[in-house]
């Protein structure tokens, strides 16, 4: 049985590994859709389900892609059983979307000194949900147009104050972005110097991944990171989703090309994909604990989480 919940998990891991690395050879990068899509002039959030509560990790990915692959204009999806229990059904011929979830269960097996010992295996199954848009006769709010686009300045000052009050030191001047693991600081170049105020905020908000990586704060380790080309390119992934996390969440534009740093990366990337089938899924995970810290250092948390 074990052995084939391990087969299960890797065939998952690789079916959807090899959907991001097809997109990646072709230089399109899959989180980088909803926005290079036109949508830029619309509201970018991360998928909802049926009550309201975001997606998070691996699976803002996968339903991000659906949404523009399918042309999707809502965000919001539910299980089959889901729009039963609300009344609607799903439309004949519909076919849904994958979704994951992994979780741990407990269970007591023979220890090696005899008796019993508890013993965590990981699982990881999928499932399928269903646009709103492939529904029929779910209550009229579900099927509402996108909230209209907060005014700019709203948001370009809602951003402000998330990353001021992540408490971060934020260094200006130079004409590079970057993190300091060693002297714990953000550099950022002059805000003046950036094409608009989204751009710093996008940039900021990929820095500020970094910045979550001490034992102190999330705990990803950086030891390697100028060494070893494929842990600075694990990390570089886990920035770059962040940083989409973070920027869907304050409503601001990510950077939709890579900066002159950071273009190699591809490469590195495409190279770790197709050597662990895992990595994806780690980076986002590690990606929605970055994302997930710094909501929590917001004076008020449930808001900032309801805003996510």
């Amino acid at each position: 049985m074990r052995t084939t919940n391990e087969n299960q998990r890797t065939d998952i891991y690789s079916r959807i590994t090899d959907r991001i690395i097809e997109d990646l050879a072709s230089g399109v990068r899959p989180w980088m859709k909803p926005w290079n899509a036109g949508n830029t002039d619309g509201r970018i959030t991360r998928p909802l389900r049926h009550n309201g509560q975001p997606y998070s990790g691996m699976n803002v990915l996968l339903l991000w892609s659906e949404q523009m692959s399918r042309d999707f204009a809502s965000s919001m999806w539910m299980t089959f059983k889901q729009a039963l229990e609300l009344g609607a059904a799903v439309r004949k011929g519909e076919t849904g979307s994958t979704v994951v979830f992994a979780s741990r269960i407990t269970k007591s097996q023979a220890g090696e000194k005899g008796g019993e010992v508890d013993r965590e295996i990981p699982f990881l199954k999928t499932y399928s949900v269903f646009n709103v848009e492939q529904i029929d006769g779910l209550p009229e709010h579900y099927y509402r147009r996108p909230e209209p686009v907060e005014d700019p300045i709203a948001r370009i000052e809602n951003a402000e104050r998330f990353f001021r009050n992540t408490g971060a030191i934020i260094r200006h001047g130079g004409s590079q972005a970057y993190y300091s693991p060693v002297m714990d600081y953000i550099q950022m170049p002059p805000f003046e110097t950036f094409k608009d105020a989204a751009s710093y905020y996008a940039t900021l908000s990929h820095e500020a991944t970094h910045w979550t990586a001490p034992e102190s704060r999330v705990g990803r380790d950086l030891s390697r990171y100028a060494k070893d080309r494929s842990e600075r390119a694990r990390e570089e992934l886990i920035a770059e989703l962040g940083s989409c996390f973070l920027c869907a969440d304050l409503g601001i534009v990510p950077e939709l090309e890579p900066r002159p740093d950071h273009a190699s990366y591809l490469q590195s990337w495409l190279k770790v994909l197709a050597g662990d089938k895992r990595a994806i899924f780690q980076a986002a995970a590690h990606a929605q604990r970055a994302a997930a810290f710094l909501h929590d250092l917001q004076p008020d948390r449930e808001d900032a989480r309801h805003a996510a």
